[in-house]
């Protein structure tokens, strides 16, 4: 068993999953996964365990989300390919058992929550930001596409939120990530211990557990003092971002420019532009899609970006050479093509 992974119990009925990776912001691998699933799967036919908590050590943050530098093995090796695949089929069905499953499952938010950490806590039952939080889907920085069921958590944002924070990746802190139903209280950092340590030494034996929590939660949480910046930008996102087509979207930044749409046409220019066009057809297909058909494309998406250069070279320049100059296979929106694109959501 691995050690990137902690399981423990208590006599109170609480089962505690601890993402142990702290020098790797806790990043997810194939052999954290499926402990995870294995053990879920065990403690929900468990009638001792009444409550999983589920967070992340050292404190910087829960969780960085899936480990990319290992998915960049695959570029060359098959067997590392393979690998992979296994890896996004195990984490999709570790995160759409989330949503399912029959326990309370409480989720700490705390510094860094990005990627596959967002998709391993959406569907948990009670979710906890703090003040620390950091939360986004920044798989557009590397030329990949926002999985983990993106396109079906992302079109629960209000508006067109969701598609602003798919294709530019913003960084959204407590406040926006309450606005866009990403969590369900906040926490403040420092009493973080003490909630936890309450939740730990009540017996959860024989009481309501999911209202019983919820009360503990509310006994602890603080409204943020500070409005959603999300909020605010609420109109223009959903001005901008109601187009069909990056262009579109683009064009319409273009013609107001003010504070918002200027930055805003500047991080979309600096993307992939394949993995804009995907990204953005991947959301609109979600719009009217269900959890499972969602996560369905996200393997399919997944699978085929496994097999593009893009992807590669987004990782070679944010997280291996550290450079942030990556020179994409497409270089202009106009060199990707609605045929690539559609092509890309079949096997």
């Amino acid at each position: 068993m691995t050690e990137d992974v902690l399981f423990t119990t208590n006599k109170n009925g609480v089962g505690t999953i601890l993402l142990n990776r702290p020098k790797a912001l806790n990043s997810l691998s194939l052999d954290m996964l499926l402990p995870m699933l294995a053990k879920l799967k065990e403690w929900e036919s468990d009638d001792t365990i009444n409550l999983i908590v589920l967070k992340g050590a050292g404190s910087k943050g829960f969780c960085a989300g899936g480990d990319i530098k290992a998915l960049y093995q695959a570029r060359n090796n098959e067997l590392s390919l393979q690998k992979a695949q296994r890896f996004f089929e195990v984490e999709y069905q570790l995160d759409q058992y989330m949503y399912r499953y029959s326990k309370p499952i409480l989720a700490c938010l705390d510094g860094i929550v990005m990627g596959g950490a967002v998709g391993l806590t959406y569907g948990c039952s009670h979710r906890i930001v703090t003040n620390q939080t950091k939360w986004a889907m920044p798989e557009m920085n590397i030329g990949f596409f926002p999985d983990v069921g993106a396109a079906y958590f992302l079109n629960q944002a209000p508006g067109k939120i969701g598609r602003y924070v798919a294709l530019t990746a913003t960084v959204i802190h407590p406040e926006d990530v309450l606005y866009i139903n990403g969590a369900d209280a906040c926490i403040p950092s420092e009493a973080l211990h003490d909630f936890l340590h309450q939740v730990e030494e009540t017996n959860w034996q024989h009481q309501n557990v999911a209202q019983a929590l919820e009360k503990q939660i509310q006994a602890y949480s603080q409204p943020s003092v500070l409005k959603s910046e999300l909020a605010l930008w609420q109109e223009e996102i959903d001005r901008h971002f109601a187009f069909s087509s990056i262009e579109e979207i683009i064009d319409s930044l273009g013609q107001t420019p003010n504070e918002f749409t200027v930055k805003t046409k500047e991080i979309l220019l600096s993307k992939s532009p394949f993995s804009l066009k995907v990204t953005l057809q991947q959301q609109i297909k979600g719009e009217h899609a269900t959890l499972e058909e969602c996560f369905r494309n996200d393997l399919i998406l997944a699978k085929n970006f496994m097999k593009h250069s893009d992807f590669y070279e987004g990782v070679r320049s944010v997280l291996i050479d550290k450079d942030y100059s990556p020179s994409y296979q497409y270089k202009h929106l106009s060199d990707v093509h609605e045929e690539m694109v559609q092509k890309f959501f079949h096997v």
